[in-house]
């Protein structure tokens, strides 16, 4: 099973967006983390699909970690 790095984060109206920087166009949306993300693993099934559907490659991980780094 293939993993994407996935990067949340709040809207200025308190709900929260989710993109991979290893997929292009493919966002999650929610009121919470967690229907973000879950969102946001439907829209990669869906993506990965329409993928493999045109006979396109399936991108793999380039992503290795994400860390928060604060402000100096």
């Amino acid at each position: 099973m293939i993993g994407y790095a996935v990067i949340v984060e709040q809207a200025d109206d308190g709900g929260y967006g989710a993109w991979s920087p290893d997929l292009p166009g493919c966002v999650g949306l929610g009121d919470t983390i967690e229907q973000c993300l879950a969102d946001m693993k439907e829209a990669i099934g869906l993506y990965v699909d329409v993928l493999r559907e045109r006979g396109d490659d399936v991108p793999q991980p380039r992503t290795i970690q994400a860390v928060t780094v604060p402000a100096a």
